[in-house]
């Protein structure tokens, strides 16, 4: 009996083991194959999901911390989807529009900015030194008109030459022979810078002006004085800088895919910040010879009137300049273009709440379209309003897999080098 009872001990000993020995054996694998499934397989940026990092870091391209792609993530949909509830979708609105075939006009947008027509700037300048005993105008900004009294100047040489002009006449009328010496005393005092009206002034007075006046040329304002009552002029020095802003000059920055066809002519209107609902129309003037090499645009100038003095140089303008006939191009809603600065990408609508980034190489713009060059096919569907809600979630994904404890999603890495790049 008791050998009967040591036997069946040992029995159920030996079955016991052995289930533990298969059980601890078999562990391995289920723990395999579940940490299989959370495997890191590479990490990515959100808005560039094409090119992968072998190791966490921060995004080379937006500056943000790259999110990692796991194996069961990667298995469940295309590579760098974002899905999100097709409920949560409708609640957001996001609207979609089809890429599709259409017409486009040639049509260019560029900021520009207003500047002095350089044709209406001039100078004022002293010809002979002097000092200015009466200074008339005496800020920058101030307008002045035509024949405008500026500065009277005391001058000893143009003193001088008035005397001599004078001495001149007396002798001439005492011997006729003597009117070439009258003619080279007022070509000397209008060297000097006289003017014929002053010059006829002192024949007809019969004396000399001791203070010499200079008048403003133009209507205009000031805007820049070289001089204060009392100073010291030399000879070639500016008095004043006056320009005529009765016609502005605008200058355009037009891209270099678009400066091919920017020809003298064309029509344009533009719209300034600073004068809201009020649209000028105009013609380009000029397009300059040279591309701008810091940022590839190319100049283009464009004359309005501004007969009110309400556009100011160094303000802001939008500018559209018309180019010619339409033609068929790829085109998507201008409002479903993302523009990063260095790149321009959509989201394409996958159907079932799944959104993917793309690349696109872009065209000219015209109507709210915009031209797809290459990274579209006509019939996609792109989002045209609430990408940025997508690009959060894309974001708020990879912020919230850093949240996870260590052992089920690696953290991004806090150091400052660029992560290894995946070929």
């Amino acid at each position: 009996m008791k050998r009967y009872t040591f036997m069946v001990v040992i029995a159920a000993s030996a079955a016991v083991a052995g289930w533990l020995l298969a059980h601890r054996g078999a562990s391995p694998d289920v723990n395999a194959t579940a940490e299989g499934k959370g495997r890191v397989l590479y990490w990515y940026d959100p808005m560039r999901p094409e090119q992968h990092f072998d190791k966490p870091g921060k995004s080379p391209f937006m500056d943000m911390q790259l999110v990692p792609m796991t194996a069961d993530e990667a298995g469940g949909h295309q590579e760098g989807t974002i899905s999100i509830d097709p409920r949560m979708v409708q609640n957001l609105g996001f609207r979609t529009a089809p890429v599709e075939r259409g017409t486009l006009a040639q049509e260019a947008r560029a900021t520009g900015s207003v500047m002095a027509n350089e044709s209406r700037i001039e100078v004022v300048q002293s010809r002979a030194a002097g000092w200015v005993e009466r200074l008339h105008v005496r800020k920058v900004g101030d307008p002045v008109r035509k024949g405008q009294l500026l500065a009277e100047v005391y001058s000893p040489d143009l003193l001088t030459a008035q005397q001599e002009l004078l001495l001149a006449l007396r002798s001439a009328s005492e011997h006729p022979d003597a009117g070439s010496l009258v003619e080279a005393s007022r070509y000397r005092l209008s060297f000097l810078g006289m003017s014929d009206t002053q010059i006829a002034q002192i024949q007809e007075y019969g004396h000399a002006q001791r203070r010499v006046a200079f008048y403003s040329p133009i209507n205009g304002v000031v805007t820049q004085l070289g001089v204060r009552e009392g100073a010291r002029v030399s000879p070639g020095m500016n008095l004043f800088n006056l320009v005529d802003l009765s016609t502005v000059w605008v200058t355009a920055e037009i891209t270099e895919a678009q400066a091919a066809w920017i020809a003298n002519g064309q029509p344009a209107e533009l719209r300034f910040p600073a004068l809201p609902g009020r649209v000028f129309k105009g013609s380009v003037d000029y397009v300059y010879p040279e591309l701008m090499a810091e940022t590839r645009t190319l100049k283009a100038r464009i004359v309005l009137d501004n007969p009110r003095l309400e556009l100011k140089p160094e303000m802001y303008a939008t500018v559209t300049v018309s180019g010619g006939a339409k033609r068929e191009a790829l085109l998507i809603p201008s409002e479903a273009l993302i523009r990063t600065g260095t790149r321009s990408a959509v989201i394409i609508a996958g159907g079932e709440g799944h959104f993917r980034p793309a690349d696109v190489t872009v065209g000219d713009e015209a109507d709210g379209k915009v031209e797809i060059r290459s990274g579209l096919q006509e019939n996609q569907q792109v989002v045209a309003s609430g990408q940025f809600l997508i690009d959060s979630e894309a974001n708020l994904r990879g912020a919230l897999g850093r949240l996870m404890p260590p052992g089920n999603e690696p953290p991004a890495g806090d150091d400052k080098t660029t992560p290894g790049k995946r070929r």
